[in-house]
């Protein structure tokens, strides 16, 4: 699955291509087309693969639909037609199979909508009317506020600790509970589990990226993600375990530049394993958050993160985080656990076994799964801490550029007076 195309009108593109497989479709569609003004002669006999077919060598229309009813396989398909489809194009569809399950995959993929046969015409101009309303819309950067990017890394310091949890969370809370355009970047290209939390395909746009760095892309960061949500664009892999990741890294760094161009935030979910052959993915990162258990080996390995942070990365901030944290017995105090660390815990997140259940369930993170829970009260509240962390840093930023300013300025004042 894809993600969905992007709005905007391409001023010389035709405004409707249809590409339908009966008669009667055709018919419906050519009436409404002449309603509305557009030719008629853009409404052609022939399913999806025929459009993949035309598109592949003539220019993309404003608004396409497709008739899904002769294919097998409607989200391949639908795959195939994004690799020739420009940005840009909204897409309909329309088909026979009455299956939510499919009517929500095909939007994940990046459909408008997808209308049923026989087809209404009422219906049909709804479904126009919605694809001219995306078109005319102002762009999301002509009307939004203009945010700083802000990259943050969540670092496991034990496997379990719950880093991949969080980084959902995070992003998910990013995305829907701050209104950021969110991109989610699970690097764990074995056993990542960032679509499996929300109950999503991974695809192939990670391993990708990893296999071909040079294609790496505006197009096709927007082609190779899936949707969480209308905000939230998830890139992860399922890669086979007899296929090891043979890269320098280039891909990684290429992606990070891309998502820092095409979101307002980017959540890493960064295995700690990476910062040891890879130790660039962190460079631009501005807030990694240590996940973390109150244990002996925890404290260990968090002793040895930190040391790792502060020489690699001495400009990022970092967040450290208690996760699973027992209301009864717990390894170490969190008292002697910041006594071994030499540094406060952040946040304490509590353990919730019964939430983190219900989210695997319904394949929701918990922020979403599981409002009210202290858990996701906790990772909400750390959502906001990054964010304060991220303006605080900005705002330092810009008052040690000022008083640069000012000191140019009364440096060269007091040149002047000696002159004088």
């Amino acid at each position: 699955m894809n993600a969905p195309w992007k709005s905007g009108v391409a001023g010389t593109r035709d405004p409707i291509h249809a590409y339908v497989c009966d008669d009667l479709t055709l018919e419906v569609i050519r009436g409404v087309c002449e309603e509305m003004g557009w030719s008629q002669e853009k409404a052609y006999k022939g399913g999806l693969r025929n459009a993949i077919q035309s598109l592949s060598v003539s220019a993309s229309p404003q608004t396409l639909l497709v008739d899904l009813s002769e294919s097998g396989d409607p989200i391949s398909d639908i795959n195939s037609l994004a690799e020739v489809c420009e940005p840009g194009t909204i897409v309909i569809a329309v088909g026979q199979v009455n299956d939510v399950r499919l009517y929500r995959d095909l939007l994940m993929s990046g459909l408008q909508d997808y209308l049923l046969k026989p087809l209404n015409p009422d219906a049909l101009r709804d479904a126009f009317a919605n694809a001219q309303a995306m078109l005319n819309a102002p762009k999301h950067e002509d009307v939004g506020v203009d945010r700083p990017h802000i990259s943050t890394a969540v670092i496991g310091t034990r496997g379990g600790a719950g880093a991949s949890t969080i980084a959902a969370s995070l992003a998910w809370t990013f995305s829907q509970g701050q209104g950021h355009q969110t991109g989610l970047l699970d690097l764990d290209v074995h056993f990542g589990t960032a679509a499996l939390a929300m109950d999503l395909e991974p695809g192939r746009g990670l391993t990708d990226a990893i296999d071909n760095p040079s294609r790496i892309d505006g197009l096709f960061i927007e082609r190779a993600m899936i949707k969480a949500n209308e905000r939230l664009s998830i890139l992860s892999a399922e890669a086979p375990m007899n296929s090891p990741v043979l890269t320098d890294g280039s891909a990684f760094f290429q992606l990070q530049e891309e998502f820092r161009a095409a979101f307002e935030n980017t959540v890493i979910d960064l295995p700690r394993s990476m910062l040891i052959s890879y130790p660039h993915l962190v460079h631009d990162v501005n807030i990694a958050v240590v996940t973390t258990e109150l244990t002996l080996a925890s404290a260990r390995d968090s002793i040895r993160v930190l040391a790792w942070l502060k020489q690699n990365a001495p400009h990022c901030k970092v967040l450290v985080v208690a996760n699973n944290v027992q209301s009864a017995a717990v390894e170490i105090t969190r008292k002697d656990f910041e006594s071994t660390i030499e540094r406060k815990i952040d946040l304490m997140l509590p353990a919730d076994p019964k939430a983190v259940a219900q989210a695997a369930k319904l394949g929701q993170p918990i922020v979403e799964a599981v409002r009210g829970s202290k858990l996701s009260s906790g990772i909400i509240a750390l959502a906001e801490m990054i964010s304060g962390s991220a303006a605080e840093a900005e705002e330092a930023e810009l008052a040690g550029a000022k008083a640069k300013s000012k000191k140019t300025v009364f440096a060269g004042f007091k040149t002047m007076l000696k002159k004088k």
